[in-house]
């Protein structure tokens, strides 16, 4: 049903570049944890913060950037699988897939807060300094109110008129959100005041480089660097985490 499924999924494409992607330019490898289901990624202070998915795999952890080991995690207990997560302030929110309930963990050491419900799938999440953006699965982007965590509103996303569905893991770029496909190796990068796709940036090399074959190993994880403009990229089970440059002019 599965292998039917990415078939099904495959075959639906988007008119986006199919040419070799200039727009961006490997610049370092580092290890990540080959056993990570990663469902969300973001940078903060010189370590990455991730989160697994699967039931009774899912995790919340701190990661060093340069070595992939866990510096401290937290198990998201069963029946939950765990999906995006963003920091807010001194706190870290992480969302699950179906069960419809998120999470607020203490971000020094991840000891729960409270938590909280939102209607749907939760698949990733993001911040832009004054909401949290949230994706379900669909072609939509929510806005919380990142202390109450209500739905303020929401955006559709499109290219050129069609709506962009299966947005992902979810990451704030200079302006832009940034989107990973399900079973798709392109970033959507997003207007968050239109919900228009940008452009589009092709990571299918890095997913070739990470050596990953299994269908189920995608591109999911985005995590961004403001202070030093460093954009970090790996995907579902992938060994390596890949650090690129994004080509301005492009």
């Amino acid at each position: 049903m599965k292998r039917a499924l990415l078939a099904l999924l495959c075959a639906f494409t988007l008119s986006a570049p199919a040419a070799a992607d200039t727009r961006w330019t490997l610049v370092k490898t580092y290890p990540h944890d080959a056993q990570a289901f990663t469902e969300g990624l973001f940078y903060l202070d010189g370590d990455l913060y991730e989160s697994t998915g699967l039931e009774g795999q899912s995790e919340v952890r701190k990661v060093a950037l340069k070595t992939g080991k866990v510096l401290q995690s937290r198990i998201i207990e069963s029946p939950y699988f765990g999906e995006g997560i963003v920091n807010w302030k001194d706190r870290l929110v992480s969302l699950t897939w179906r069960h419809r309930r998120g999470f607020v963990w203490n971000l020094k050491d991840f000891t729960p807060v409270s938590d909280f419900r939102y209607e749907g799938e939760g698949w990733g999440l993001t911040q832009d300094g004054r909401s949290l953006i949230m994706s379900d699965g669909t072609a939509q982007l929510r806005f919380l109110d990142p202390d109450s965590l209500a739905e303020q509103r929401r955006i559709t996303v499109t290219w050129n008129g069609r709506a962009v569905d299966r947005l992902n893991e979810l990451e704030y770029v200079r302006g832009e959100i940034w989107a990973n496909i399900w079973y798709d190796t392109r970033i959507a990068r997003i207007d968050p005041a239109t919900g228009a796709v940008i452009d589009w940036i092709d990571v299918a090399p890095l997913r070739k480089a990470a050596g990953v074959t299994d269908s189920e190993a995608v591109a999911n994880g985005i995590a961004y660097d403001a202070d030093k403009d460093r954009v970090f990229i790996t995907g579902k089970n992938w060994p390596k985490l890949f650090e690129i440059k994004i080509n301005r002019s492009n």
